[in-house]
């Protein structure tokens, strides 16, 4: 398999129209090519290719910011003497001098194939910005390591955010070129924008479904996404960040898991399986324990469940679905704890006056549903499958691969 990166690097008639512009790089630490040279690296020691200035998005260029909401400063490349701007400090969108910095922007993250991962939300206000100023967006595309399966709630209208980039489902299938022609249809941009696409790239193929196993190493593309597995989890776990439970922070497998310490996890699994055996197929639920280092219940021991997606004696990855696994999962605590202090309050993300669950869902509708004792996984079902079928109907023909 060949990232955009590899084959722009590779192939002089892919670099022909950018010969004299100004680049910019959108980059961050998984931004490497095959040898695991970093991208900003590799272009600026490329004869033909010009790079004026680069962007770092959450958690910076450099990755090192391990929480959310911890803003990265501007600062210059001390090895190219190129600006790199924050994506993620005093500004979200591109501020007027920043453009005036280059011509054409490179856009080379990995993402993990879900709408609150806000590398999504950069790329958007990325292209947005170069509509308005007349500049060229090129992605250099990778593969999303959730692969092609869609799954969770729309997100309404009046709840985006930087975590809810428009309104589609949680895990939303695509690659990033892919979602930048769904970006630029549904908020009708006009701007030249061009997908450097992969080759060999088959979403649907066993044994990685897109994601090239033993043939890529995995680079966390935020400091705590450690690898495949949890990425294939995330769009479920990272609903735990609304949440009282420990997701893994402060651990070696974060946001593969969630506990505390006033939890008994077997009872969990058990409610789990008893509500809904058929959200559960395609992965292995196990009890563990884990102390975090940091974070939610830092030092405390915590029980908790571990989702399980790795090998393919317990791994389908048509069946899993990580969103209804960790919504099963609050409901099963709601319902063996009634009164069990569940959701956090803070302004999530800047979105203030809102729970963080209902800004990482888009809508109230998940906690809701959680919180009502008399709703039912059907219940769940009967809004969720519309809009994931909606969106199958809407992406399709944005989908390159």
């Amino acid at each position: 398999m060949k990232f955009g990166i590899d084959r722009l690097l590779e192939d002089a008639s892919l670099r022909a129209p950018l010969k004299g512009k100004r680049m910019a790089l959108v980059a961050h630490p998984a931004s490497v090519t095959r040898d695991l040279t970093h991208s900003l690296d590799a272009l600026a020691a490329c004869e033909d290719i010009r790079i004026t200035a680069a962007f770092g998005p959450q958690h910076g260029m450099r990755g090192d910011k391990q929480d959310n909401m911890m803003e990265t400063a501007d600062y210059t490349d001390p090895l190219h003497g190129v600006p790199v701007f924050s994506l993620y400090g005093e500004v979200r969108k591109p501020s007027g001098q920043m453009m005036s910095t280059f011509d054409v922007v490179l856009i080379d993250l990995q993402d993990v194939g879900c709408r609150i991962y806000t590398f999504i939300t950069t790329l958007l206000y990325m292209i947005e910005a170069c509509a308005k100023d007349g500049k060229e967006v090129w992605v250099l595309d990778r593969p999303n390591p959730a692969g092609r399966p869609v799954e969770g709630l729309t997100l309404r209208a009046g709840w985006e955010s930087f975590v809810g980039a428009g309104p589609m489902p949680m895990r939303h299938g695509m690659t990033l070129g892919e979602l930048g022609h769904w970006f630029i249809e549904h908020f009708k941009l006009d701007v030249a924008y061009r997908v450097i696409e992969m080759e060999g790239y088959f979403p649907d193929d066993a044994p990685g479904y897109g994601w090239p196993i033993g043939e890529r190493t995995w680079i966390n593309p935020s400091p705590n996404a450690p690898n495949l597995w949890m990425a294939r989890a995330y769009a479920g776990t990272v609903m735990l960040e609304g949440a009282t439970l420990s997701e893994g922070r402060g651990t070696t497998r974060p946001l593969e898991l969630f506990g505390a310490p006033d939890i008994v996890a077997r009872d969990v699994i058990a409610e789990m399986q008893r509500l809904a055996p058929d959200w559960l197929r395609g992965c292995k639920l196990r009890d563990c324990y884990f102390e975090p280092t940091f974070h939610k219940h830092v030092k405390q021991l915590c029980n908790g469940v571990q989702i399980h997606c790795e090998t393919p004696d317990y791994y389908d990855h048509q069946a899993f679905k990580p969103w209804r696994v960790q919504a099963l999962g609050f409901k099963a605590i709601r319902r063996l704890y009634p009164d069990y202090d569940l959701w956090r309050d803070f302004p999530y993300e800047y979105a203030f006056g809102k729970l963080p669950i209902d800004v990482i869902n888009g809508s109230p509708l998940l906690r809701e549903w959680v919180d009502d004792a008399n709703a039912t996984p059907g219940d769940l079902e009967a809004i969720t499958v519309p809009d994931e079928q909606a969106w199958l109907a809407t992406c399709a023909k944005h989908l390159i691969y």
